[in-house]
């Protein structure tokens, strides 16, 4: 689908209230098997897309940054001729979103926010040093060992093998998208700006989902959504982790119905 500079790999499936499923970094589709999953496929008119520098999108031009992609977002519901929607992000796809959220108020009728990252948090100094790294593990060694080192502390040793049995195919589109992750999106996420104030902005209805073994960067993060947001809904997956987008798909799409026939955009 045409933007005014660049060109989306776009999917829209069903029927009812649109819901936009913005895409994470790194793993192209990552919400793939919850727009699979009948709680949303059948209620809700989905909108799954790649942002650039992914999949079949348009090559990243210039420094990335989280406001490009909540502008792209926002381009493309116009495209669609979406005048109001709901909106999902996970982990970088969450900054997105509640970017999105704050800057168009309007077009974003409530707000799913999961494992947003934890680039604001008391202990962002760790946070920011572990991605520096990452970075330069990139840069001296490749994207080979700098996916194994960064993708085998998110997910596990054998991160291979479950991003296959949870999305057929893709480990080849994380090998292909590697770079738009080191060189264009770890940069984004570490510039963005963020605070109490921009929160203030967003009065939308806000779930905010969160797995109790994401470790603790991610429950500050969590923590710190629910302070400045404190009419947000929480939940938590027991056992879950970082990826649970992947692995508990199910209990992402029961929630997500939940909320949503909680504050229809009709009401």
């Amino acid at each position: 689908m045409s933007l005014p500079d660049a060109v989306l790999d776009v999917e829209v499936h069903g029927t009812g209230e649109p819901v936009v499923l913005i895409q994470t970094a790194l793993t192209a589709d990552e919400f793939l098997p919850l727009a699979r999953q009948p709680d949303v496929r059948d209620h809700y008119q989905v909108i799954l897309y790649h942002r650039r520098g992914y999949a079949g999108s348009s090559p990243v031009q210039g420094p990335g940054s989280i406001e490009r992609d909540a502008l792209d977002c926002q381009q493309l519901l116009a495209t669609l001729n979406i005048e109001r929607a709901h909106v999902v992000g996970v982990s970088y796809s969450a900054a997105v979103a509640l970017q999105v959220a704050a800057t168009s108020p309007g077009l974003v009728h409530s707000l799913c926010v999961i494992e947003p990252p934890p680039v604001h948090i008391p202990r962002a100094d760790e946070f920011l040093a572990a991605n520096v790294r990452i970075v330069e593990d990139y840069r001296l060694h490749g994207s080979a060992m700098a996916l194994d080192r960064f993708l085998g502390r998110v997910i596990g040793r054998h991160w291979r093998r479950d991003i296959e049995r949870h999305v057929p195919g893709g480990l080849a589109q994380v090998e292909q998208d590697a770079e738009t992750f080191f060189a264009t999106d770890i940069p984004a996420l570490l510039a963005w700006r963020f605070g109490a104030e921009d929160a203030r902005r967003i009065s939308q209805p806000v779930l905010c989902i969160g797995g109790t073994e994401s470790g603790p960067w991610f429950e500050e993060a969590r923590q710190l959504i629910l302070a400045w947001l404190p009419h947000a809904d929480n939940v938590m997956f027991a056992g879950a982790d970082h990826s649970l987008a992947l692995t508990h798909a199910p209990q992402l799409a029961a929630a997500t119905k939940a909320f949503l026939g909680d504050h229809p955009i009709g009401a």
